[in-house]
């Protein structure tokens, strides 16, 4: 079965015909990336995920990592495709030209990605981190440390991580121990154990940047005293040059469910005494340098999840037009009848549907989060960049934690597609399965995902972000209602989005009353609400396009396409919505249950 990982025309829709990327041209920031240059970038992108990536996927799954005496051996063949990756200077997309990245408009670098996240994530994990932590460096670093560690990242040639978690803290940041002590020559002694680090220790670069969350020796309890730190795994010299091994040891990789070819560490700073660091930005503002790269990171995750969901369903669609099993429902009793593929059956038409809305859904939602960032460069008014912002901010635990949420139940799906055959390894989907299930978990588990939801977007700036995004949604909804092929769907979803808008309100105040706990109890169950609307308006955006491009004579000949779009939003519209509507009058209920039974009627 030939190997797939991502859908080229649905890609370049979504780019070129729902956002007009290309007009991001006009602005000087991007003013080299035309249409022709996009996809010039896509097309390069598919070839080295195809031609390199997607080999060593497999074969890295099955050969794992290798750990002895603190140091990490990736697999082998993970090394010629890094090399490669270096080469053609994917690490650092769309940063800034004069550090060694390309400038690149986000949207389009995140269309890279995905062919790249798709064909090997568990080889993408090495790099992943690394212009997250550059961007850190980039924005909040001394001139010396620009200096030392930002090409370097860019470049590739090191890379970086985030070490937040410890054993005693998990989730809860405030509770971390690591300390730092101020030493004579402007460094600080760095003590603590870090867990759960992403290709924390590995053998494809030379060196490996930390920022390291810890506390300063007197500093305030909780998050308020928190400061950041870079912590290079080997000491940098004043001029550049490698030094002395920087006291960072890995104690240990975690043996996992999925992702075996990605080193997960538990690291010691410290251990002898001899941890050096650099503060990073400003004592005790740790955290608050650290969400910027949370949110890049958890938007990072949201499209590990996506790119899985994308290429299981691909391998399910390709499995069913060629598994011949079963009569035609409609002629189980003519002995003459024979078989036929399995895409013919009316349940597995449900599933592929099914799994059909959700990727296209979550691949534009992924790629308008992109794009709002993007228009934050190319915008000079100041209000409009809030704006944008704000909904970046909304938009962030539903692209983290209701895309991966989602993207797992398709992989889950698509095996089912497989039936027998999708349990072993011989096929690809038990390997998605697997990988895809840490994104429900990791850069905040998708429980935290709902929580920051309620608890911190909902009220943002008195409401006003999530007013702005509602007040996009409608105009899709408001385009759609003068198309007569949308107009039911259109009243589908402005119904969902005035009934999303009520429970909004209802569970915010809420979360500020005396029914606080159960508001929060509800929290998972509002991020899935609010995920199915945001699914049901970048569905019914789609729809609109595809169905002015069906009135253009010049696009006849991709009319199955278009017609794909406006069947996937009617399906969802008509068989999602009304259980995400039900969903909402559970919410209103804000029943207690979960709160007022005892711990002792758990049983166990």
């Amino acid at each position: 079965m030939a190997q797939v990982i991502s859908d080229r025309r649905d890609v370049d829709f979504v780019l070129h015909e729902q956002f007009r990327v290309e007009a991001l041209s006009d602005a000087d920031a991007f003013k080299e990336f035309d249409r022709k240059t996009i996809d010039m970038v896509v097309t390069e992108a598919r070839a080295l995920a195809i031609k390199e990536l997607l080999p060593a996927q497999r074969a890295g799954d099955e050969e794992g990592i290798r750990f002895q005496n603190g140091r990490v051996q990736v697999p082998e063949c993970f090394h010629r495709a890094y090399r490669l990756f270096r080469e053609g200077e994917w690490v650092a997309m769309p940063a800034d030209p004069a550090w060694g990245g390309q400038g690149m408009p986000k949207i389009v670098s995140l269309a890279a990605s995905e062919y790249f996240v798709g064909a090997n994530c568990a080889f993408m994990i090495y790099p992943g981190l690394t212009h997250s932590a550059g961007r850190l460096v980039e924005t909040f670093g001394t001139d010396d440390q620009k200096r030392l560690f930002l090409k370097k990242l860019y470049s590739g040639e090191w890379t970086g991580t985030m070490l937040l978690t410890e054993p005693q803290a998990g989730s809860d940041v405030g509770a971390l121990t690591t300390s730092a002590k101020r030493t004579p020559d402007g460094t600080y002694a760095i003590s603590g154990t870090k867990i759960f680090i992403s290709a924390g220790e590995h053998d494809l670069t030379a060196n490996i940047v930390h920022p390291v969350l810890a506390r300063i020796e007197g500093a305030p309890g909780g998050t308020r005293g928190i400061s950041l730190f870079l912590v290079p795994k080997i000491w940098v010299n004043d001029d550049g040059t490698l030094g002395e091994a920087n006291d960072v040891v890995c104690t240990g990789v975690e043996r996992k469910m999925g992702l075996h070819a990605t080193a997960t560490c538990s690291l010691v700073l410290g251990g002898k005494g001899r941890c050096r660091g650099t503060l990073l930005g400003e004592e005790n503002k740790g955290m608050r340098a650290m969400f910027q790269m949370m949110n890049e990171a958890r938007l990072l995750v949201g499209l590990q999840g996506f790119a899985f969901a994308t290429t299981a369903y691909l391998y399910a669609v390709n499995y069913a037009r060629q598994r011949i099993q079963g009569k035609p429902l409609l002629h189980l009793k003519d002995p003459t009848a024979e078989s036929v593929p399995i895409i013919q059956h009316p349940d597995i038409r449900r599933v592929l549907l099914t799994m059909k809305a959700y990727v296209e859904g979550m691949r534009s939602l992924l790629y308008y989060v992109s794009l709002l960032s993007d228009r934050i460069t190319c915008c000079g008014d100041p209000e409009k960049c809030a704006a944008y912002q704000g909904m970046i901010d909304v938009l962030i635990p539903i692209a983290k934690g209701y895309t991966t949420d989602r993207a797992f139940e398709v992989c889950n799906w698509g095996l089912q597609v497989y039936g027998g055959y999708g349990y072993i390894r011989e096929f690809p989907m038990e390997q998605l399965v697997r990988d895809c299930r840490i994104t429900m978990i990791y850069e905040g588990t998708n429980g935290i995902q709902a929580m920051d939801l309620l608890g911190r977007k909902l009220g943002m700036a008195g409401g006003k972000p999530v007013m702005d995004l509602f007040g996009e949604i409608q105009k899709t909804v408001r385009t759609a209602k003068r198309l007569p092929r949308l107009e039911m769907q259109a009243g589908e979803v402005e119904t969902a989005v005035n009934k999303l808008a009520e429970v909004a309100m209802h569970i915010g105040a809420a979360a500020m009353s005396s029914k606080v706990l159960g508001a929060f109890a509800h929290a998972y169950p509002f991020m899935e609400v609010a995920g199915d609307v945001v699914m049901a308006w970048m569905l019914l955006w789609r729809a609109t396009v595809a169905a002015e491009a069906l009135e253009d004579p010049s696009k006849k000949k991709d009319a199955a396409f278009y017609e794909g779009q406006l069947k996937s939003s009617e399906f969802f519209t008509q068989t999602v919505l009304p259980v995400t509507l039900g969903k909402i009058n559970a919410i209103l209920k804000t029943n207690g249950a979960a709160i007022e039974i005892s711990e002792q009627a758990f049983g166990g």
